[in-house]
């Protein structure tokens, strides 16, 4: 085995070179991407930080019964934040909130147009389908170390790692939506001169909606597991309490953070999933 061993093929060395050669001729577009991705970022925490909490609970439980139209689903969205605040995490909750919230609007602003071109082509989809197996199979250390290399420390790196573990999920849903089309919509549309963009937007879209919105959902659920991680690298939330709950073995605290992690995954999901029910 040695003359197997002896030559081993230089695939990190080739990694860490390409790094080297982005940041030497390109630091500038990360900078302007990162700048991009923190004012986003800090917008949001600032419309979620300003009003009293009571009043972001309030709006909260308003929309839940928007969205959902029950009584139940409202009170169950203010008793999880109020429970949040009396364990003394809602600072931490919110920042959470905006990584996931931000991580999500990447995702679908980048999945759905590509979801969409790989129900229209073949052969991009049979390109983007390995690309996509390993962002979602590799270790997410791996590419966090050359996310904190361009991005640095803090809240910018686990924005980028969480979107690229979340991205595959958007991408592959749309596309499932999309090519579930049935022909006799298409030629429906077809038949009444629709163009192109016409049946995009008014045929497959909206037949693909549920699939689209199962996307977000999984995207949400992707990105706040990815809380711990990014707390890694500075990202502040929920992370950070779990990671100090481990590092001193406190089964209190870990118990608590990873409750309000529970809590906030589960209304957000209620807010954006479609009922089979209701949709009939």
């Amino acid at each position: 085995m040695n003359w197997l061993t002896s030559n081993k093929i230089p695939i990190g060395r080739a990694g860490a070179d390409a790094i080297d050669w982005l940041i030497g001729n390109f630091l500038w577009v990360f900078d302007a991407i990162s700048a991009g991705l923190s004012s986003i970022i800090a917008g949001i925490l600032f419309i979620l930080e300003r009003p009293h909490p009571l009043l972001v609970v309030a709006a909260f439980a308003g929309l839940a019964f928007a969205l959902r139209r029950r009584v139940a689903a409202a009170l169950g969205t203010a008793a999880g934040l109020l429970l949040i605040i009396n364990l003394g995490y809602w600072q931490e909750t919110i920042q959470t909130l905006a990584l996931v919230v931000a991580a999500s609007f990447v995702c679908m602003a980048i999945g759905v147009p590509l979801g969409i071109l790989a129900a229209r082509r073949d052969w991009l989809y049979a390109w983007m389908r390995p690309v996509l197996d390993l962002m979602q199979t590799i270790p997410t250390f791996v590419y966090l170390i050359p996310a904190l290399i361009l991005f640095g420390l803090g809240t910018v790196p686990g924005l980028v790692a969480t979107v690229i573990f979340a991205l595959p999920a958007s991408i592959r849903l749309t596309r499932l939506g999309i090519a579930s089309t049935p022909r006799q919509l298409l030629e429906a549309g077809d038949s009444f001169g629709a163009t192109r963009l016409q049946r995009l937007f008014a045929i497959e879209v909206p037949h693909a909606l549920p699939q689209i919105m199962a996307g977000l959902t999984q995207t949400i659920m992707l990105s706040l597991s990815m809380v711990v991680i990014a707390a890694l690298v500075g990202a502040p939330g929920l992370g950070v309490p779990v990671l100090r709950a481990l590092n001193t073995v406190n089964i209190a605290q870990g118990l608590e953070a990873g409750l309000a992690i529970v809590i906030l995954a589960i209304i957000l999901d209620r807010f954006f999933r479609i009922d089979e029910e209701a949709r009939r």
